[in-house]
């Protein structure tokens, strides 16, 4: 019910009720209670109600632990209230044994603001308390870092990081991955193999990672293969692909798609059909957004028509309805070639799916625009 009432905003209801339960004699209140309004307030942009609520549990017998701190903080900074946050960290401090954890949250919440001097500032204040700092703690000063900008900064932090015996994980080589193959001064690359090629380096980082026993994840690798992709380096990325499964990382739908648009880009047809098929061999299906992918590109290039047809067309029979935007412009291509027999044949197709999503995109297909699906969804769609 506490949940409920603060997702609605109902938040004098949801006093009433807490006042309620506090004369129930048989009732206790768990801080967990209190964890949920928090999290209502910060939803809701109210980040002084949250702290005015964290500072009322004493009311319902409730005496504040380390760990309510720690949620509070956790909520705020989460909702960008991180000025708050850190505020009512100053305010309570001295009144608890504040935990490295404690610490960790300020940090990645500055860090998400990208306020960088304030969350070294709060890292620091760490080392002046002689705390035992973890892992998560150093990776949190390495983001703060990095999406700062300050990148240099970051490494040196990474190296002190190493000398005091803590090892990176693959969080931390992740975090470098990311910045390097961002940033707008490739010469900021720690160990600058190229002059201007700063990939080489995330390489170096892989490699590292792989030695010291950690598992880069798919997102480490789609980061480089982005690069080699804007660069349209098709043997790179290539190369990177059959690594990745080398090194016991699948590839996602993220990665078949970027390498999908760069070899129709090139016109390198010849790797779409070998990419395509080793997806299966993969064990990776394809979803809405691989085939849009694969059927938006076709259907740009000259004499490469009845290909995107083809993809159409597999799509319909594995049951995946498609973006109503795909279905348009196919449409308007096959109508401006005035193969409005092409069209009738995939609107048929449609039609007959067991898929009632798909049996209303014939509608669209057939050129009524009553059926459409809102952006949300399609996203919705992309992001699975």
């Amino acid at each position: 019910m506490v949940d409920l009432l603060g997702y609605s905003r109902e938040f004098a209801l949801l006093w009433d009720f807490l006042i309620e339960m506090r004369q129930w004699k048989d009732f206790d209140f768990s801080p967990e209670i209190f964890w949920l309004v928090f999290r209502a307030y910060s939803r809701a942009n109210l980040p002084a109600d949250a702290i005015r609520a964290f500072d009322r549990m004493v009311e319902f017998g409730l005496k504040p632990s380390i760990h309510d701190v720690d949620q509070l903080l956790y909520v705020l900074c989460k909702r960008k209230h991180v000025k708050h946050a850190q505020q009512l960290f100053d305010r309570v401090k001295h009144k608890f044994e504040v935990s490295v954890k404690t610490y960790s949250i300020l940090v990645r919440g500055w860090g998400d603001l990208r306020e960088w001097e304030k969350a070294h500032k709060v890292f620091d204040e760490m080392i002046e308390q002689k705390l035992d700092l973890d892992l998560p703690a150093h990776n949190s000063l390495l983001e703060a870092l990095c999406r700062g900008g300050k990148v240099d900064e970051a490494y040196a932090a990474f190296q002190e990081m190493r000398s005091s015996g803590v090892e990176p994980d693959e969080c931390s080589y992740s975090i470098f991955i990311r910045a390097y193959c961002e940033a707008n001064d490739i010469y900021s690359a720690f160990r600058k193999l190229c002059k201007k090629e700063m990939v080489e380096e995330a390489y170096q980082l892989l490699n590292e990672m792989i030695y010291r026993g950690a598992k880069p994840d798919a997102w480490s690798y789609n980061t480089i293969l982005a690069y080699h992709c804007d660069h349209s380096e098709v043997n790179r990325a290539t190369k990177l692909i059959s690594r990745m499964v080398k090194d016991g990382c699948s590839p996602d739908w993220h990665s078949y798609n970027m390498v999908l648009k760069l070899f129709i880009r090139v016109g390198r047809f010849d790797r779409v059909t070998e990419v395509w098929e080793s997806m299966g061999e993969r064990g990776f299906y394809p979803s809405v957004s691989t085939y849009s992918v694969i059927v938006h590109g076709f259907r740009k290039k000259k004499d490469k028509l009845e290909d995107a047809c083809k993809y159409f067309e597999m799509m319909i029979d594995e049951g995946i309805p498609p973006y109503s935007s795909t279905v348009e412009m196919l449409r308007n291509k096959l109508v401006a070639l005035g193969l409005l027999d092409n069209i009738e044949i995939l609107a048929g197709k449609m039609e007959r799916s067991n898929c009632c999503s798909m049996q209303e995109l014939a509608y669209a297909m057939r050129g009524n625009k009553s059926y459409v699906r809102s952006r949300a969804e399609e996203s919705e769609l992309e992001s699975d």
